[in-house]
Parts: C-alpha cells; sequence; structure tokens
C-alpha cells in the first residue's frame, strides 16, 4: 500500500511539473511555437514521462485551461461577496481588466488557442465544453447577486456573462495593436451601463460609480490600484 501511495505521490507531482513547464513554454513561444519536446526539456523529463501524463499538447493547455477556470470562479465569488448589485459588477469588471493587465500572455495565448480550436472540430468541442462551464459559473454568480437584492435583472444573467467575456477578449486584441486602447476610465462605464443600468432606486447612477485608479504607464490605469 505505501508503495503504491508513493507512485501515486510521484505520478501527481511530475503531472505538476509537466503543466508547470507547459504554461512556461507555452507563454514564452504562443501555442503553434510550442513543441512536447520543448515542454518535456522544461521539465526535465523524457517525451516519455510527459506522454504518461499527457496525450498531446492540446491536453496540456485543456488541463492549464481547467484550472484557470476552478481558480476564476473562486476569485470572481470572493469579488463579489457582500456586494450590492453596482458594487459587484464594477469589482467584477476591474478585476477582469486586471487580469487582462497582469496576465496578458495568458490572455493573448488564450485567444490564440481559441482560433486555433475553431479549425479542429472536436478540439473545439472540448474547448467549448470548458467555454459552457465557465460562462454557466459566471453566470450562476450574476443571478445570485440579482436574487440576493431582490431585483430582476436587466438581461439574462447568461447574456451577461457572454458580454463580459466577449469583452475581454476584444480587448486583449486591441491592446495587442494599441496598449493605449480603451482605458478603464472610459471602458468601465460603458460596460457597467450596458450590464445594469441605473441602479436601484436612491442609489448611484452606474456611471458615478467610477473611482478610476491611479495611472500608470501611458495614462492607462495602474493595475495595482484595481482591487
Amino acid at each position: 500500500m505505501a508503495v503504491r501511495l508513493r507512485r501515486a505521490e510521484q505520478v501527481e507531482r511530475n503531472r505538476t511539473v509537466v503543466l508547470d513547464a507547459a504554461r512556461r513554454v507555452f507563454l514564452d513561444r504562443g501555442y503553434g511555437g510550442a513543441t512536447v519536446d520543448a515542454i518535456a526539456e522544461e521539465a526535465g523529463f523524457s517525451k516519455g514521462v510527459v506522454y504518461s501524463q499527457f496525450g498531446s499538447k492540446a491536453d496540456m493547455f485543456m488541463a492549464l485551461l481547467e484550472e484557470r477556470i476552478t481558480e476564476r470562479a473562486a476569485q470572481n465569488e470572493r469579488i463579489a461577496a457582500g456586494k450590492s448589485v453596482p458594487e459587484a459588477a464594477r469589482a467584477l469588471l476591474l478585476a477582469a481588466n486586471q487580469d487582462v493587465v497582469s496576465e496578458q500572455g495568458w490572455a493573448q495565448l488564450l485567444v490564440e488557442f481559441r482560433a486555433h480550436a475553431a479549425r479542429d472540430p472536436m478540439l473545439n468541442r472540448r474547448y467549448a465544453d470548458a467555454h459552457r462551464r465557465t460562462v454557466a459559473q459566471l453566470a450562476a454568480l450574476l443571478a445570485g447577486i440579482y436574487d440576493r437584492a431582490g431585483t430582476p435583472p436587466v438581461v439574462r444573467p447568461q447574456s451577461m456573462a457572454e458580454f463580459v467575456l466577449a469583452m475581454g477578449t476584444g480587448v486583449t486584441l486591441e491592446r495587442a495593436a494599441n496598449p493605449a486602447a480603451l482605458p478603464m476610465g472610459d471602458g468601465l462605464p460603458m460596460m457597467l451601463r450596458a450590464l445594469i443600468g441605473m441602479t436601484q432606486s436612491g442609489e448611484q447612477p452606474a456611471g458615478q460609480l467610477i473611482q478610476p485608479a491611479p495611472a500608470g504607464h501611458a495614462g492607462r490605469p495602474d493595475p495595482r490600484g484595481m482591487q
């Protein structure tokens, strides 16, 4: 039993090492430029060890994506806890922008993978399944925020979730061409109005909830202030 347990622990450690290496190689070379050979070398393993954990490069990326989906869902729950509808919407949008800024490489990598998967029906189905979970988790969070507030959402929570995720992809692409595109001082009020319009009676309009973070490089909000 002890031998089997040690073997299981070693297999799990190997998996973690391979995934950590895969993330570094993906971020450094992009999805298209990454190879199983490069990932194995980065991990310090033979290709055989890598293939004992994952069947393909796509399997490694999907495993990283699943981890990210789980982490992001937990993060969103913490961010929205105890907040009103407009406060939660503002906090979630700021956090999404912070991720685009602080994890720009991952955001661009995900866009690249999505475009690659769209041309591969089997891989696209796998990605679509993962994406549906992302949408469903965010939609459930938004629905819960409205339920606790005792007010109906402006549009279906699923449409809200899809809008937020689509905006994240769009912002990533715009900033790849122009890093100064859509600063949050302009983007946040537009997105808040699209999501929640005017807030509940007696509360501030959505646009008045904007509290710009200190300016960073090139007049962009400093992501360190987006908490």
